[in-house]
């Protein structure tokens, strides 16, 4: 069957407006939740109001949504085979003599439309908003309406400076004044040649960077078979900007779609470990795929003739018994990627193909019977 056909038009229109109908449901119950647990927080409080409990509820629920999106598409899928079913409009179809296949391939290229759409455009206005409810946190925390605090633990961050020079730049603690300024206390800049020998080694008490500029306060320059340098004030060019810094910070989730690929590559060219990035990456390609092996699971279920007869019941059940278990398998397989133990790409596509491979089969065993 077609996609611009006139019953591919009306599949993929009724699993959409189902998708977005159990989507904003869902939203409203995370949001209520979420309100209710940040009353609990600001309750006592004299400095916060109910601006915090709308702002922690809006900012928190790209986070929570992106976790249960496969589950809201199947939920979907399944409400949506369910009503043609019991229209007996799935009879009339495949009747007509539409395969199961071709019933199917409307819905599932809206699907995976929908997965697209989902990490092209809203993935990055919900890296934002999760950045937004990490801040909106810590300022609660510290009760500064103003606090940017990157890192308490403080910072190390190793830069390429041309071919023959490295940084290797450690601060005590950091935070962000402006938008584009950080300032610093008890800096340490160590440059080191390309066979990572120590060329000098610059400390101050305190500095800012800005617009790859370090202005140092209270320097002290050691140089090997030069006597120590002591300044009060000293400016460095670098090419680390506070954007770079703040990456060392930011969970993969807070990182766009679109910024992910320069990410990975500023981790991989500085030495540092990019798999928590890549990982991300790869689970926002594998997303479409997920989805429309989510909308198969619905249908093994959802399109029996047990669920025409009144097997609603039986229905859900098993639905949701084969969600959490595609849930917990795919987060367990997860962590043995992000611990090494198996490589990144198999640890990300793994429950997705096995899901995928699994409704296929049982689906052309059902046709072919």
């Amino acid at each position: 069957m077609k996609v611009n056909s006139i019953l591919g038009r009306y599949l993929s229109k009724q699993i959409i407006l189902t998708f977005l109908m159990v989507l904003v449901t869902i939203m409203g119950i995370i949001m209520m939740f979420d309100s209710i647990e940040a009353l609990r927080r600001i309750s006592g409080r004299d400095d916060t109001g109910m601006d915090y409990v709308v702002k922690y509820a809006l900012t928190k629920l790209p986070e929570t949504i992106d976790k249960v999106l496969p589950f809201v598409m199947m939920v979907a899928a399944m409400i949506t085979f369910w009503k043609v079913s019991k229209s007996n409009e799935y009879v009339i179809i495949r009747s007509s003599g539409v395969s199961v296949w071709g019933f199917l391939f409307p819905i599932l290229i809206s699907v995976f439309i929908v997965g697209l759409i989902n990490i092209t455009l809203i993935n990055p206005i919900s890296s934002k908003m999760y950045e937004m409810h990490a801040t909106l946190k810590y300022r609660f925390i510290t009760r500064d309406p103003s606090a940017m605090l990157f890192s308490s633990k403080g910072l190390w961050i190793r830069e390429a400076e041309g071919k023959d020079k490295i940084l290797v730049v450690q601060a005590k603690s950091l935070r962000q004044e402006k938008d584009d300024m950080l300032s610093m206390r008890d800096i340490s800049i160590l440059e080191m040649d390309h066979n990572s020998q120590i060329i000098r080694r610059i400390e101050g008490l305190i500095g800012e960077l800005q617009n790859q500029h370090f202005k140092i306060r209270g320097v002290q320059i050691f140089k090997s078979g030069q006597q120590t340098e002591t300044l009060q004030t000293y400016e460095y060019q670098t090419s680390i900007t506070p954007q770079r810094i703040k990456e060392n910070f930011v969970d993969p989730d807070a990182i766009s779609f679109w910024e992910l690929p320069d990410t990975i590559q500023f981790y991989e060219s500085s030495g540092f470990s990019a798999s928590r990035h890549q990982m991300r990456y790869l689970a926002l390609w594998a997303s479409p795929f997920l989805l429309v092996a989510m909308v198969l699971v619905s249908a093994l279920f959802s399109l029996m003739p047990s669920v025409r007869q009144g097997g609603v019941v039986f229905m859900i059940v098993v639905g949701i018994i084969t969600g959490f278990m595609v849930y917990f398998s795919s987060q367990l397989i997860y962590a043995f990627g992000l611990n090494g133990y198996i490589p990144i790409w198999l640890a990300v596509w793994s429950p997705t193909i096995i899901v995928l491979s699994l409704g296929i089969t049982v689906m052309l065993i059902k046709e072919e019977g």
